[in-house]
């Protein structure tokens, strides 16, 4: 039989595989075959999940464990010799690999993705692991330190994790760009992709090759180091030590700090005990908060510590006027984005539900000389959402809110891990109230089936950990401000409620990526997210990377049910964790107060800084209806009201009568 009527697992059997091993390849060790690097997305059709296509590679060839070196891409005999060149090139640019061959079983060709240079080989010319290996060296221009880096292999131990392609993609620049003696390095990568492992992975290897010695993890949120130390940073047991009481034992090799451990008065800073080059390794986790100001206060540790290497670990660099992650570490050495972990199955995808509540939507402007229920008369001006529950606080409306979030609940799961997002403490505590009103049933059995778990309140902080325990019941919804929008690893959040105002594109990202995490085996394969204050505008933002599967538009008095989704295939302050310099998750008190007691200003005349009405009567009774219509959301991101057909994702906008639904009297 010739070669043409052989199949393509034929030909690999029979030429190509021979080949690679004749050239002095381990078959066991270094040869991967159907390498798959990706998971496959995860597809919904309602609330059925299922699994896509993976990416595969047919042979990946590893110099090293942790080194991947070339990819093979065979085709039948019928394709031209480099008919599966192109196709192993979009594999290469994904695994950072850049040796690509094709073949046919009559020869290979190679392109060199350093050099550019293509060339065609016999089958008996296939390199060996020791020839390509020295051809990278040269092509790449690797010196010593950066070979030992290269090769010092990544922890592991019989059942330890693995790194994930993008992870090993993102460890090995790193590594690679410490090596060269690069200073600042910046690694960016979406929520739940592991930037904890990552990290741990980085400074382990370039602390086993003797690169880095004294190494400092820098965080702004206790909980931050607490999970990372209990979590991936285990192995360093023994070498490692959290830096409490400001007190700094010179003793140890990795060293775990919050900024405000190591800050204090002028003349008092803890990090002051060492020497400005005691470290020669800094790790700044989620580096877009506070020490991206280049006033705040943190940053004098990392100006002082500034012959260290400072690497910035984040999932939203931050832009402003005021901070910069890419003017302090430049652009980033690797980006992963939430699209990407979406598209290849390694974070959940979700569905949003939008209310538009009949005040969020007309706003609210009181009548001449009109009163709180404590009896203050109401600024005369137009309120709109962004006032509510911050300049004017409607009860009713916090009562609709908790009302229809457990009415998803009774739909779908009550005991599913939900985080509701509030404008500030106050506002959480009254939209706790309104929740514990509306679920009384199940907060009588167990009073911590709703917590409020804000910077201010011990007992809520102290339900973290136990929110986060997938194999943990209690607490199911957790009422927050800003203390959870980011680093908390909640792989079991299946709810998150949007009912604070959000205008920064980072929190926002960070907020969705409280979901984002996946575990298939607890039954976590997508979230929902039920959004009350339009954050969900942001997604037809260009700096949004991670469009929903389905979007539905609805009133306050039409039912809530989970989304039905349309998604193709692929192949179609110190403990508080509170910024005290303008960070971005510093939470507010909201002026916080309970039951009958107003809040005043205290500066100035005697006027409440937030007023209470029960309710508020619309100017008319019934909103005019909206157009039923259906928009579809193209490959670009951008709304289209034309035929579905040609775009791969539909977002679906019904957008429904809504009707008046707040309390009739004042």
């Amino acid at each position: 039989m010739g070669k043409k009527h052989l199949s393509e697992e034929d030909i690999k059997a029979r030429y190509i595989t021979p080949a690679i091993t004749d050239a002095g390849w381990d078959i066991k060790k270094q040869v991967r075959l159907e390498y798959a690097f990706t998971a496959g997305r995860i597809i919904l059709r309602g609330n059925i999940t299922a699994r896509g296509k993976q990416k595969r590679a047919d042979y990946v060839l590893f110099y090293k464990s942790n080194f991947p070196l070339a990819i093979v891409e065979a085709k039948d005999n019928n394709h031209p010799i480099g008919g599966g060149l192109q196709q192993a090139i979009g594999y290469a640019k994904a695994l950072d690999v850049y040796y690509v061959y094709a073949s046919n079983g009559d020869g290979f060709v190679e392109q060199n993705l350093i050099t550019g240079e293509v060339r065609e080989l016999r089958l008996e010319e296939f390199p060996s692991p020791e020839a390509l290996y020295h051809r990278y060296l040269n092509d790449k221009g690797i010196t010593q330190t950066e070979e030992k880096a290269l090769l010092e292999p990544y922890y592991y131990i019989p059942n330890y994790k693995t790194p994930r392609y993008y992870q090993r993609v993102a460890i090995n620049r790193t590594v690679d760009a410490v090596a060269k003696g690069q200073n600042r390095v910046l690694l960016v990568s979406a929520t739940g992709t592991g930037k904890t492992f990552m990290t741990f992975q980085i400074i382990y290897r370039l602390w086993k090759a003797g690169i880095k010695k004294k190494i400092l993890f820098l965080a702004d949120r206790n909980v931050l180091v607490d999970q990372t130390i209990s979590g991936d940073f285990k192995p360093f047991s023994g070498k490692m030590t959290k830096v409490t009481n400001k007190n700094l034992d010179s003793s140890y090799e990795i060293y775990l700090a919050l900024y405000q451990q190591l800050t204090g008065d002028d003349g008092k800073e803890a990090y002051l005990q060492f020497q400005p080059n005691f470290f020669d390794l800094i790790v700044i986790d989620e580096c877009h908060r506070g020490s991206a100001r280049e006033e705040s206060a943190w940053r004098k540790v990392l100006d002082y510590f500034s012959t260290a290497t400072h690497i910035g670990c984040t999932a939203t660099p931050i832009e402003t006027k005021e901070a910069s992650s890419l003017t302090y570490f430049g652009e980033p050495i690797y980006e992963y984005s939430l699209k990407q972990g979406i598209d290849d199955g390694f974070l959940a995808p979700y569905k949003v539900i939008r209310i538009g509540l009949d005040k969020d939507l007309e706003g609210y402007r009181p009548e001449a000389g009109k009163v709180d229920k404590h009896g203050y008369e109401i600024e005369d001006r137009e309120y709109n959402v962004k006032d509510y529950d911050r300049n004017l606080v409607i009860d009713d409306r916090t009562r609709v809110v908790a009302s229809k979030i457990t009415e998803l609940l009774k739909k779908t799961d009550r005991f599913s891990k939900t985080i509701v997002f509030c404008v500030d403490i106050e506002h959480a505590e009254r939209m706790r109230q309104a929740l514990i009103n509306a679920n009384k049933d199940l907060y009588s059995e167990n009073n911590k089936y709703i917590m409020r778990i804000t910077g201010d309140n011990g007992e809520g902080k102290a339900q973290l950990e136990h929110f986060i325990d997938e194999e943990s019941t209690y607490p199911v919804i957790a009422v927050t401000s800003k203390l959870m929008t980011t680093g908390v690893d909640a792989k079991m959040c299946k709810l998150i409620v949007l009912e604070n105002n959000i205008n920064s594109m980072t929190e926002f990202k960070q907020i969705i990526g409280r979901g984002t995490r996946l575990l298939e085996e607890y039954g976590k394969t997508y979230f929902t997210i039920m959004d009350y204050r339009n954050a969900s505008r942001l997604f037809a933002d260009p700096a949004f990377d991670g469009k929903p599967e389905v979007v539905i538009d609805l009133s306050g008095d039409d039912p809530v049910d989970e989304p039905e989704s349309e998604t193709e295939t692929e192949e179609e302050n110190e403990e508080n964790g509170n910024e005290q310099d303008g960070g971005v998750i510093s939470e507010t008190n909201g002026d916080y107060h309970t039951g009958d007691t107003d809040g005043f200003d205290d500066e100035g005349e005697d006027k409440p800084r937030k007023y209470y009405k029960d309710s508020v009567v619309s100017s008319h009774s019934l909103l005019a209806p909206f157009s039923l219509k259906a928009l579809y959301h193209r490959l670009d991101g951008k709304l289209n009201q034309s035929h579905p057909a040609p775009f791969s994702l539909v977002l679906l906008l019904l957008h429904l009568k809504a009707h008046h639904h707040l309390a009739a009297h004042q």
